[in-house]
């Protein structure tokens, strides 16, 4: 059934090193037709001054704010898990998470509650670049469909997965399935929190009409030998990161796929690696590296530990 959305929504921001960004998503977040009841920004230990701006920016703030500062980077999967353990202390009845180079248009989370969303399931606002989805949308209908054409997106569609990008979920849904993984620190911690859900038995939405400008991701298709992989230009510890969390995902929620489809995958993305990335031999490394801890089941933050520096 739906839910009464007037009840208590904390927008959940995780931060580091980029100011000038979380400032423009702060202002978005307070000009909002129906605003968030309570912001809070989660700074995952910034070097760049943002604890200290934060201190001010609180004060000066329309909508209640909160900002903490964590003793320690632990990336994206660290931040929205703290994110959404401080936000359900702060009596959230829905968390909206998103990322500090998140801006949602004005009417975004309005948009987001005129679904009448449910809190059995789980729900996202479309990021976009001007017209266009600032990267490939899958919907399912119910065969998946990919889009890029933000207008093809409907007000309410299924989707297979959400980032934490306008990621609206309940408190209830969020007891059930935990906090998001930070041992995971970076890469597809969203799309593991979404398999998650998926095999707890919630379905997957995404808003077209509630949208937040983001930077466009600029994602190749790759097609060899019957397989089908997305490659994105990443330095060789992001690799690390993207290459195990890959496999931990098949190897936790799809152990067929794993061989099916993620490790061959995986195959492919090395040899674009090597053929198109500056560092050819760290790139090898930190897919070695990544291919060896996901299919053992390592996880945390290791890409020191496999001496891959940034």
């Amino acid at each position: 059934m739906p839910e009464d959305t007037s009840s208590n929504i904390v927008a959940v921001v995780v931060t580091f090193n980029r100011r000038d960004l979380l400032a423009r998503c702060l202002v978005a977040l307070e000009r909002q037709t129906r605003p968030p009841d309570h912001i809070l920004v989660v700074d995952n230990a910034s070097t760049d001054g943002t604890g200290a701006w934060l201190l001010e920016r609180v004060g000066s703030a329309t909508v209640a704010m909160t900002a903490v500062t964590l003793p320690f980077n632990g990336g994206g999967a660290g931040g929205f898990s703290d994110g959404m353990r401080l936000g359900l202390e702060l009596g959230a009845d829905w968390l909206w998470m998103m990322d500090d180079d998140a801006e949602p248009h004005d009417d975004a989370l309005a948009e987001l509650l005129a679904v009448s969303p449910s809190r059995e399931h789980l729900y996202g606002s479309l990021a976009v670049a001007g017209d266009r989805s600032a990267w490939t949308t899958t919907l399912l209908t119910p065969e998946p469909v990919e889009v890029r054409e933000a207008r093809l997106v409907p007000a309410l569609a299924e989707t297979l997965s959400l980032p934490f990008l306008g990621f609206l979920i309940h408190r209830e849904l969020a007891g059930r399935l935990g906090l998001p993984d930070r041992d995971y620190f970076i890469a597809a911690d969203d799309i593991e929190y979404c398999l998650r859900a998926r095999r707890a038995g919630a379905r997957i939405y995404i808003a077209g009409r509630s949208r937040i400008e983001h930077p466009a991701s600029v994602v190749r298709k790759l097609h060899v030998l019957g397989v089908s992989v997305a490659f994105l230009s990443i330095p060789p510890w992001k690799r690390y990161y993207d290459t195990r969390n890959r496999l931990l995902n098949a190897r936790q929620y799809d152990p067929v796929g794993l061989i099916t489809r993620a490790l061959p995958g995986t195959f492919v993305r090395l040899v674009a690696a090597l053929w198109s990335e500056p560092r050819k031999w760290a790139q090898l490394r930190a897919v070695v590296a990544g291919m060896i801890d996901g299919l053992l089941g390592r996880k945390g933050i290791r890409h020191s530990t496999w001496r891959i520096t940034p």
